[in-house]
């Protein structure tokens, strides 16, 4: 079986199509040809504004002219990320599903139903016929994944409607109405490269399969950042070293679950290397025995490179990282078990001449996020940042408890499967406050299938709950429509 065979057929053949579009974020531009393609077969109007975004619109049904308006949302972006075997180009090769039990995962790859299945099953809304409503339209945004950056330009002639479904929660059962703000954080070191001392024996240090995943969704849960580790393993250390390279996590929305090292020592301190790194793999090893069970740490024996970094640039990055805070900073007084703020040191990078490290604050508090993106600014600069730079920051959105949206939804997850929905804000950053900018008249819920490790190798998608997502899409609409 394939998963275009899957149920609900119209929902998982589409994702299916989506599935074979190259689309990491910022390489946009196949899987937006895509998308107008899509709507040129089906008969419909769309629009694609200036940054990207492409947004398809469907006229009322007979009868249901004067209905409200409804968008149904998600974005065309994917993070791209692979585990350390894997030879995928996410530029050129399609994403290789596997049907595994009841869940649908990727081979060695981010499955990219974050957010293609929420794209997928907004497009199955707009094409299917028997759905009888109001003027319904499917927006598609650029660059959730690092930045918001289609939601950040949006026009409210791309927001034709009363109502938005945001279709890029990952929790079955569960209905969004908040999230928290996120802001960006970038520090650049200059470094003079220098020839790597011959007289040194050079090894390479290499952490991998941690878990990883979500930088918002995951950061209580205990899963170890491999920046962090490689940090805290260079400044504990206790030997002399030439730091020669560093490179450590990728995406500033995702935890490190790798990173690589090689540095040279005296040979006299051949010994106390191996000791030092054994204790601390044993160290790492209890501290996370309950979420980190197959991570792999390794010191090998490498040939001299030709260049290093000074010792004095090395040093002061690589003590930043050390002190830097990473982690959730406070929880919310006001919704027992939500993270409030937290922050993601995600990265350590050698780009030209520069050390770059990123990070990711996030909080549902305007005021929190900027404290705590000054705390760490104020740690950079006393290592001797060369340059700071805040990017893509975007807002939290405020919940609307007296939604009239809120409540027809709670009521059709209960007609529909006899429970009442979880609602609840979340500690990952939604779209959905950005596009109150263009359109604070509309009201907004969000919701989906539930997806697990998503940002990570390891991401899936739960076969029965894009069923139950779909019925629930389709009863709302029809809710809606009675308005």
């Amino acid at each position: 079986m394939t998963i275009k065979e899957l149920k609900p057929t119209c929902v998982w053949q589409i994702f299916d199509e989506i599935t074979k579009v190259p689309r990491p974020s910022g390489k946009l531009d196949k899987i937006r040809a895509w998308l107008v393609d899509f709507a040129k077969k089906h008969n419909l109007e769309y629009k694609v504004d200036e940054v990207g975004n492409v947004a398809m619109f469907r006229p009322a049904a007979p009868g249901f002219e004067n209905k409200k308006a409804v968008v149904l949302q998600g974005h065309m972006d994917m993070v791209a990320e692979k585990a350390a075997s894997s030879n995928h180009n996410f530029d050129t090769d399609p994403i290789e599903t596997i049907i595994d039990g009841e869940w649908v995962r990727a081979n060695n790859t981010t499955l990219g139903a974050d957010d293609g299945m929420g794209l997928a099953i907004a497009l199955a809304a707009i094409t299917d016929p028997d759905i009888k409503c109001g003027p319904m339209e499917a927006l598609a945004t650029v660059d959730e994944e690092t930045g918001l950056t289609g939601a950040s330009n949006i026009k409210a002639d791309m927001l034709q409607g009363d109502y938005l479904l945001n279709l890029d929660s990952e929790d079955d059962g569960v209905i969004t109405v908040g999230c928290a703000g996120g802001l960006v954080s970038i520090f650049k070191f200059n470094y003079k490269e220098i020839d790597a001392p011959a007289d040194r024996l050079y090894f390479q240090i290499n952490f991998a399969k941690f878990h990883g995943g979500h930088s918002g969704q995951d950061i209580d849960k205990g899963f170890a950042s491999a920046t962090k580790l490689i940090a805290r393993l260079l400044c504990t250390l206790g030997i002399d070293f030439t730091l020669a390279r560093i490179d450590s996590g990728n995406l500033h929305n995702a935890i490190a679950f790798t990173a690589e090292t090689v540095i040279g020592i005296k040979p006299e301190d051949k010994e106390r290397l191996a000791v030092a790194f054994n204790q601390f793999k044993a160290d790492i090893e209890n501290e996370y025995h309950v979420t980190e069970k197959a991570f792999e740490m390794t010191c090998k024996s490498v040939d001299a490179p030709a260049k290093a970094i000074d010792p004095d640039t090395a040093c002061r990055v690589l003590m930043a990282a050390f002190a830097a805070p990473h982690g959730v900073a406070s929880m919310s007084m006001e919704i027992k078990g939500l993270v409030e703020t937290s922050t993601n040191l995600a990265s350590i990078k050698m780009r030209g001449n520069q050390l770059v490290l990123e990070s990711f604050s996030r909080s549902a508090v305007e005021s929190r996020k900027y404290e705590l993106v000054q705390q760490i600014e104020t740690v950079m600069r006393l290592a001797g940042a060369d340059e700071i730079i805040r990017e893509g920051g975007y807002q939290g959105w405020e919940p609307r408890m007296d939604s009239n949206l809120l409540k027809l939804a709670v009521n059709s997850w209960e007609k529909l499967y006899g429970v009442k929905p979880v609602v609840e804000a979340i500690h990952a950053g939604l779209e959905c406050g950005l596009f109150l900018k263009a359109a604070p008249h509309m009201e907004m819920i969000s919701y989906g299938p539930t997806l697990q490790d998503v940002h990570s190798p390891a991401e899936r998608c739960h076969i029965p709950a894009v069923q139950k997502g779909w019925d629930f899409t389709v009863e709302l609409l029809k809710e809606i429509a009675t308005l």
